[in-house]
């Protein structure tokens, strides 16, 4: 029997309301992802000692990155969300497709849009994909970590019941009490991975060995997200596939396997230089 779980804290999703116009954590989140990681970026692109000779761009071709990069976490992550977990929906409900103020964002649907964006962009400035993505890795950690408290703030993609101290009786979770999965993501996703980047970057050189940080940040996501998995409550009209599977796992498995990939193969060319 559970006898304790702790209150949750409950915050207006709308952090600031002027007439019709509405600051929502959610959206403010996503803005904060994408201006530290830009100025992280910046950093990175200023501090030659972490490069093999030149960086890869310009303080002034982040500047333009930072464009591309937003339109392919908000397009890309959106679509991957209508055609990866509810598609038959928003196919008979077309309207409902652009209402991103009602949440519906999928991570991987964003990993997409935002690896298409850097491949045009670089053929565009004709710079090193990998090195970009590289930048952009060790930066979106950051957004990851915004996003998830966001989740958490919205008391959304909450987790299964548990008995844990720190299970928490979510609102439109049921009486349960819950694991409180958007903040394990926050810290796994988020944190931790940025400091495994971080340490990589700044004291291993990794930014010399082009498409290393973001195979490292592909496959360590992976296993942060089939970790969580088994946390967190999968979506009601989905479920799970062969009895524990969930569609989260499932599009995780092969970013593990390209991050391994990735690391692999930066590895060897950092050898053959």
């Amino acid at each position: 029997m559970i006898s304790f779980a702790l209150p949750f804290p409950i915050i207006d999703p709308v952090l600031l309301e002027i007439g019709p116009f509405a600051i929502r954590w959610y959206a403010l989140a996503y803005i904060m992802g994408l201006l530290l990681g830009w100025f992280y970026m910046k950093r990175l692109v200023s501090t030659p000692r972490l490069w093999n000779g030149e960086p890869a761009a310009t303080p002034l071709q982040i500047d333009d990155l930072l464009l591309w990069i937003t339109l392919g976490v908000v397009l890309g992550g959106r679509l991957g969300y209508v055609l990866f977990y509810n598609p038959a929906f928003y196919f008979s409900n077309p309207g409902e497709i652009l209402a991103v103020w009602r949440g519906g964002m999928s991570f991987h649907g964003g990993f997409l849009g935002v690896i298409l964006a850097i491949i045009i962009f670089c053929r565009k400035h004709h710079i090193s994909a990998l090195s970009i993505l590289d930048l952009s890795a060790a930066a979106v950690t950051i957004g990851l970590f915004f996003g998830r408290i966001a989740n958490f703030i919205n008391a959304e993609l909450f987790g299964r019941p548990s008995d844990v101290p720190w299970a928490m009786v979510f609102p439109g979770g049921g009486p349960l009490p819950r694991h409180p999965s958007q903040l394990y993501e926050a810290a796994l996703e988020g944190l931790i991975l940025f400091c495994i980047l971080y340490v990589l970057i700044h004291h291993k050189g990794a930014l010399r060995k082009p498409g290393f940080v973001a195979g490292t940040f592909v496959a360590g996501y992976g296993i942060a997200r089939i970790v969580v998995e088994f946390f967190r409550m999968p979506d009601a009209h989905i479920g799970y596939f062969a009895g524990w599977i969930t569609m989260g796992m499932i599009l995780s498995v092969p970013m593990l396997l390209l991050g391994i990939s990735l690391i692999v193969n930066a590895q060897k060319r950092f050898k053959q230089s």
